[in-house]
This record gives structure tokens, sequence and C-alpha cells, in this order.
């Protein structure tokens, strides 16, 4: 098992378990609403493609906490970690505040963790009238670049109420996946065997996307998060009906989608546009991949 630490900071009430809930522990967006706030650390090991475990410690952002994560308990809370994410609350009425937080974190992983990747979330976007939402980002993330320094920073915009939850989540979980470049050149020929349009890789828990192959160009850049969301719902909805989830096929006028299991730990989902290419076809193609994907993930 590869385990990797990954801290999610903030200050209280940004929004840092609602969004670990829905990734992880199958919440809804409107459940969130009941969840109370987190005292000291919550860990959570949570079991990724198989052998990659993420020891996620969700630290509770209420200010006497925040204090002793950086006095007494900052190479415990500190050391050995692979991912930052911090998230900030958009209408935070003391940004400032923030900010001397957010850098206490950078000055103790700089002590303690020097390589960790470093993810910025401004958050609950949602709540910003939409002709703001790019500006008001921008400015965010152009500022917290500058104090970051000398560490390099990747932001993200996010909401539970859409997609770019899954979004920003995909990214972070890609950049922590062993050999991924491996995985991905194998999907491309998977998807060119298929002469498939594309082929997106999903985790089977999360339905976080973990990769994707294509041979044509696509207008919708967040049309896999669209997806992750409408899929895992559809899975909860069969959870509570007591059936499992296990494949499907959507048929369009200019296309078709076949989204089954590909190994223990995945989900592919395979788009054609040939009509001359048989359903039965694409099947086979699936079903033989299954061995060898399985095999690569064994051996990662």
């Amino acid at each position: 098992m590869k385990k990797k630490k990954v801290l999610l900071m903030g200050k209280s009430g940004s929004g840092k378990t609602s969004m670990r809930s829905i990734i992880f522990s199958n919440y809804i967006a409107r459940d969130t609403r009941r969840l109370g706030a987190t005292i000291d650390v919550e860990h959570s090991n949570v079991k990724f493609l198989g052998n990659l475990v993420l020891n996620l410690w969700d630290c509770g952002g209420q200010e006497a906490f925040m204090e002793n994560y950086f006095a007494s308990q900052r190479d415990r809370i500190f050391k050995n970690v692979e991912v930052l994410i911090y998230v900030f609350d958009v209408e935070s009425r003391d940004w400032e505040k923030d900010l001397h937080y957010y850098q206490s974190c950078l000055d103790a992983i700089l002590a303690n963790s020097k390589d960790a990747r470093i993810f910025c979330l401004i958050h609950k976007m949602d709540l910003v009238p939409e002709h703001q939402r790019e500006q008001i980002y921008d400015e965010r993330i152009r500022e917290l670049s500058t104090r970051s320094e000398p560490l390099n920073i990747r932001g993200f915009r996010t909401s539970i109420w859409d997609e770019t939850l899954y979004a920003a989540w995909s990214q972070i979980v890609h950049c922590l996946i062993p050999n991924i470049r491996v995985l991905e050149s194998h999907l491309d020929h998977f998807c060119r065997t298929c002469d498939a349009d594309e082929v997106v890789l999903f985790e089977r828990t999360t339905f976080l996307v973990i990769a994707n192959a294509a041979t044509i160009k696509h207008q919708d850049l967040h049309r896999f998060e669209k997806i992750s969301n409408i899929i895992k719902q559809f899975n909860l909805g069969c959870s509570q009906s007591q059936t499992r989830f296990k494949s499907m096929e959507i048929r369009g006028s200019s296309f078709t989608a076949f989204i089954d299991v590909l190994t223990n730990n995945t989900y592919a989902m395979i788009v054609m546009s040939d009509p001359t290419i048989q359903s039965a076809a694409t099947l086979l193609n699936i079903a033989a991949a299954k061995k060898h994907f399985e095999k690569l993930e064994g051996a990662q």
C-alpha cells in the first residue's frame, strides 16, 4: 500500500468537511448542512485505486486549533505531507486573517515538507454573482501566488453545487497516482484500438476522473466532472434501492456511450460516434481490456 498524507486546511466554516463528505462519503450537497464543525483534526484513510491510500487530515479551522497547529503540533501536522489543500471562503469578511493563517501553513510546509504540492480552493463561488466570478477568482489567486513565493500553487474555483468540486479533486488526486503517465498511454492505445472518440477512466467509489484519452476535440471542458456527478448520483440511487450499478449503454442521435466496470477499482466510459461500429464489437473490446488494465493496476 502506498499511503499519501493530504492536509485539508482553512478557517472554520470554509466548507472543508462538506467537500470531503461529498467526494469520499457519498453525501449530496443539501445534506452537508447538517454537518457540524470539525474539532481539532479528523483522520481518515481513503482507499483509492486499490493500492493507493489517501491519509486525509481534515484540520478544524477555529482560531484556537489553528494557533495550536503552528505551535505545539507543528511537526506532527506538517511532516511528510504530499499535498496541502487550503480552502478559502470567497465571502470571508477577514481576508487578511485568512492570509495570515495560510502563510503560517506555508512556513510550516517549507520547514517540514518542502516538496509538498499546494492547491488553493476559492470555495462557495456559487454565492458570487456570475458576472463577477472570474474577476474575483483571478484577483484572489494572483494575490495568493505572490504571497506563496517561493512555493508554487495551483488554484481552483469550487462550489458543492456544481461540477467544479469534482474538477478540482480529480486534478488533485491525479497528481498522487503512481505511474499515471503509463496508465494514460495504455488508455490512449485502448481508445485508438476501439476507434473511440474518447475514453474516460473513473475511480469506482468516488467517480473522480483519473485519466482520459481522446481522438477528437470537445467543446465542453467540464464534461468529465458533469458525468462524474450524474453517474455518482445514479449509483447512489441504485444503492438506496438495494441494487448495484454495473454498466449502461446510452444512445444519442450522434453518439453511443458505454459505461462499464474496467477493473476492481475503476469504471470506463467509451464514447463512439462511428455508426458502422456495432455495440457488440465495443463490448468485446471492453471485455478484452479488463484483464490488461487489472494487471497494469496491480503492477503500479
